[in-house]
């Protein structure tokens, strides 16, 4: 009974020590390469489980913090939201149709941007393994190091690989074929400078935005709950 009860009580020992550690990396005795590698593993599942929530439907609209916007310019300004558009867009549109326009479009963005981040992950992965963390310690000492340390590296390469996905979710939803309607119906789409190439960009740079925030989100939870999250992950580091 002893040999089978000994285990067990191992086992508990690692839990508690686990859920003593406030910054969980930095208590452990691990070398240079074994702590980038955990803070790699770490990022991987992160950026999995944020894109795994973005891509379900409606997740970009119905969270204020990070819900799209169409990029108008010029003499519009930075409009924000859809009611001021609406306002400057009085008499341009009929009333019930510069609702529907704008809105639509602005939810389509929205769900493109879902689409994109579903299809996302091999993208994200490769980013995440070739990395080459060399400075551990300082990004152990930040709950989203990680992430942030990814966004600075490879941020601007992530654009250009989620611009594809996102051109492709637009056309399949929609979203350019409702920017050349807008067009048709009023000048103010064209004097907002807003063409379908700059709003493929706005996308995919919002968008970017959006899944880094996610990601940083998931790197500080799984961060702060370690027994649930990496228990698993650093089980054969700890054991």
């Amino acid at each position: 009974m002893g040999q089978i009860s000994q285990p067990r009580s191992n086992n508990t020992n690692r839990r508690r020590f686990l859920a003593g550690s406030g910054a969980l990396l930095v208590a452990l005795p691990l070398a240079g390469p074994a702590r980038a590698q955990g803070l790699t593993d770490i990022l991987a599942m992160a950026s999995d489980s944020a894109l795994d929530k973005l891509a379900k439907p409606g997740a970009f609209y119905d969270d204020e913090d990070i819900r799209l916007k169409l990029p108008l310019i010029g003499d519009l300004g930075d409009l924000g939201g859809l009611g001021n558009l609406a306002e400057r867009a009085s008499g341009l549109f009929g009333k019930s149709r510069k609702v529907d326009l704008l809105g639509g479009l602005t939810r389509t963005i929205n769900d493109a941007a879902g689409l994109a981040a579903g299809e996302a992950k091999p993208i994200f992965r490769d980013s995440i393994n070739d990395l080459s963390i060399t400075d551990a310690p300082g990004i152990i000492g930040k709950s989203d190091g990680a992430t942030r340390y990814l966004q600075d590296s490879a941020g601007s390469a992530l654009q250009i690989k989620l611009r594809p996905l996102v051109d492709d979710a637009m056309n399949e939803l929609g979203a350019y074929r409702q920017l050349d309607d807008l067009g048709k119906q009023s000048p103010l789409v064209e004097q907002a400078g807003l063409t379908s190439d700059r709003l493929g960009t706005s996308v995919t740079e919002q968008a970017l935005d959006g899944i880094f925030s996610y990601i940083a989100s998931e790197e500080a939870n799984f961060r702060s709950n370690p027994i649930d999250k990496l228990d698993g992950l650093l089980g054969g580091v700890l054991g």
